[in-house]
């Protein structure tokens, strides 16, 4: 009966379906009873109204008494009736057809109610499930169009405050939108392309009552002018296209007013009617509400990225014992920002310092926890320690930021042991290595964090073998220093776990194809590290990403100078010409007088309180480095001397003298050293 369903299809089978059937019952009608004719009729009738059509199922109730009485009541051919009997037959026939007609136009209608409810509430049920998947703002946008497309809306465009993309709230009415999303059923369309502004944050006259904006309805676009009072250039391309039917509503969430939704029609679909605002309400709710939830992660993110961009090296600082290459990437949005860091601090001696460390977590936290241990790394390289010795430090440190950050921490009276539990929830790991080009010794200790990868002159790319320690923030175990022998013109790659390890690939696999592209012949670290970078890392990457690569150099012999001192001060005299000598020999007179002068006090110190075998040791490239050391282990302490003391002023004075001074210290005792400016010329 499909074809039956349009208007006068349906009157036409009205009239003729109960002659029809009238037609095939003539031959049997002396074989059963007139009412059993009538059941048949009124069966046909249902038939009819059921199409949805009430005139034509009255028209039809109609057509099936006249024809009843005409060929199946005796007389036959014949509109009299010969009996009572006939009579309520031919009666309850019209009565019955008219009844049940209208019966079958309203369950026809109910069901259609029925499943335009059930439509809708699929619509919801997979907006629900489709909208806010991620936390990206346009993204969301998308979603929204993709859902509304074509079951609820033939085209849909979402426009949004150009705040909210970059994770700010609205300004209230006076915020200018961008085109975010827009989509429909056909490729082409009469609308603003994306990223595109739309106006104000009122683009329809419901809008204007900000900050109370309702949904908005027009069922028929060319019969009002309201709609398009904003744009009326705009509003004729829209009318031009086929636009009939257009639902506005606004995208509010926890009170503010993000954007709007517009959900149009065309003229050959259904216009929009009762029912389909508070859908369209529906679906703006849903959506604004995961757009809210983007927008807030947008700012957080940009936030912790920011704070995490300040804490990190701007750029690396100057230093002569390696050439070195980095790159960083954030985590991806999904993931979160981390607290991967890394620094390269140039230390005494010429010395330099490689460190890449990773905070457990993401987020603002997981910066700042990084931020905070980046300083005490630093502060403790300036202390010139051993590297085990720095990272026992360090985890003490993050001992210590777990039990201030743990609960009721400032309530802690001593009565009971710290929660190595709780202290281990902040947990990070960290590699600390030192080059010296002058012994082209490089001395490194982890603590939980993958060691570095070795790239030898020949070619030959290995792991470095070695001690790994626990974590940081476990305390009470041992870190161990791992010693290598380089040669110049080394690659040491240090990296963290986001670089070499994803869900899709393990860590072992990941470490190989880094010495793989290690090996791979490049013009320069920056190409190899941009190679690494390519290959290694997706788009958006789930943990953060670090890589340093530092190419070795070494101090040769011309540019160091050293002596075995004998514990006699008569002997100090002859080791200041020998000072003398070699700056001379350097080109250096300009700093003879100032240099002999920071030899005799750190010499005389070192024999006067200092222990057997001294050391002498003069280190140009760069800047002038004086180094005395000695076994000792005792280390000097700057004082101001009063006015009638005899001694004291020995390191005051080379401390005026110098740039910069300092004691570290070793396995075989101390070395103090200064550090001077080179003369311009």
């Amino acid at each position: 009966m499909r074809f039956i369903r349009g208007g006068p299809a349906a009157m036409v089978c009205a009239l003729v379906a109960p002659l029809l059937v009238c037609l095939v019952l003539v031959p049997f009608r002396t074989m059963f009873p007139g009412v059993d004719a009538a059941l048949v009729l009124v069966a046909v009738v249902v038939a009819v109204a059921a199409q949805g059509h009430r005139l034509a199922g009255a028209l039809a109730a109609v057509s099936a008494t006249v024809w009843f009485d005409y060929f199946l009541v005796p007389p036959w051919n014949d509109l009299s009736l010969a009996s009572a009997e006939n009579a309520w037959t031919v009666l309850l026939l019209l009565v019955i057809g008219v009844a049940v007609s209208e019966l079958a136009v309203r369950g026809r209608a109910q069901r259609r109610r029925a499943q335009v409810a059930h439509g809708h509430l699929d619509l919801l049920c997979r907006a629900s499930r489709s909208i806010g998947t991620g936390l990206d703002v346009e993204r969301t946008a998308e979603e929204l169009v993709q859902v509304a497309v074509p079951g609820f809306a033939d085209f849909v465009t979402v426009d949004l405050a150009a705040s909210v993309l970059a994770g700010e709230e609205p300004e209230n009415g006076s915020a200018e939108l961008l085109r975010v999303a827009v989509g429909g059923v056909g490729e082409d369309h009469p609308f603003h392309p994306s990223d595109m502004s739309t106006g104000p944050v009122a683009p329809t006259p419901a809008a204007c009552g900000l900050p109370g904006a309702v949904t908005w309805s027009e069922p028929d676009l060319l019969a009002s002018t309201a709609w398009r009072s904003p744009s009326p250039e705009r509003g004729e391309t829209v009318l031009d296209f086929g636009l009939g039917s257009l639902v506005t509503a606004p995208l509010r969430a926890r009170g503010m007013l993000l954007g709007t939704v517009n959900f149009w029609r065309t003229r050959d679909s259904r216009p929009f009617g009762a029912g389909d605002p508070e859908v369209a309400e529906e679906l703006a709710a849903k959506a604004a509400v995961a757009i809210d939830n983007a927008r807030r992660y947008t700012r957080e993110r940009s936030t912790a990225l920011a704070l995490q961009h300040s804490l990190l090296p701007q750029q690396l600082p100057g230093q002569t014992a390696a050439d070195v290459a980095f790159r960083y990437l954030p985590a991806g949005a999904q993931a979160g920002v981390g607290g991967d860091w890394f620094d390269v601090i140039p230390l005494s001696g010429h010395r330099v310092a490689f460190v890449v460390g990773d905070v457990v977590g993401h987020g603002i936290n997981a910066s700042a926890t990084m931020g905070r241990l980046r300083t005490a790394v630093r502060t403790l390289a300036d202390l010139d320690l051993p590297p085990d010795e720095l990272i026992t430090h360090l985890d003490d440190l993050v001992l210590h930021f777990a039990e201030d950050d743990r609960p009721g921490a400032a309530r802690n009276d001593g009565a009971g042991p710290c929660d190595v539990g709780a202290a281990g929830d902040v947990g990070a790991t960290c590699l600390y290595a030192v080059y010296d080009p002058v012994s082209c010794r490089c001395a490194l200790a982890s603590a939980g964090h993958p060691l570095p990868v070795l790239l030898t002159p020949d070619g030959a790319v290995d792991l470095v073998a070695g001690f790994v320690g626990p974590p940081l923030g476990l305390g009470g175990l041992p870190f161990e220093t791992t010693e290598l022998d380089l040669s110049a013109g080394s690659v040491l790659a240090l990296y963290s776990d986001g670089l070499v390890e994803t869900r899709e690939r393990a860590l072992d696999d990941g470490v190989s194809e880094l010495r793989e592209l290690l090996a791979a012949p490049a013009a320069s670290l920056e190409a190899t590290c941009d190679s690494i970078i390519h290959t290694l890392v997706t788009d958006r990457p789930g943990d953060d990403v670090t890589l340093l690569l530092a190419r070795t150099r070494v101090l040769t012999s011309d540019r160091v100078a050293s002596w075995d001192i004998p514990a006699v001060p008569a002997l100090v005299a002859r080791v200041r010409k020998q000072a003398v000598e070699q700056l001379d020999a350097w080109g250096l007179c300009e700093a003879t007088c100032i240099t002999e002068l920071l030899v005799s006090e750190l010499v005389t110190n070192a024999i006067r309180y200092g222990e057997p075998p001294i050391e002498l040791r003069l280190i140009r490239d760069g800047a002038l480095i004086c180094e005395v050391s000695d076994a000792s282990g005792t280390a000097p302490h700057l004082r101001r001397a009063r006015t009638y003391d005899e001694g004291g002023r020995g390191l005051l004075l080379v401390a005026q003298l110098s740039q910069k001074w300092g004691t570290r210290h070793n396995a075989k005792g101390k070395t103090i050293w200064c550090q001077q400016v080179l003369p311009a010329n």
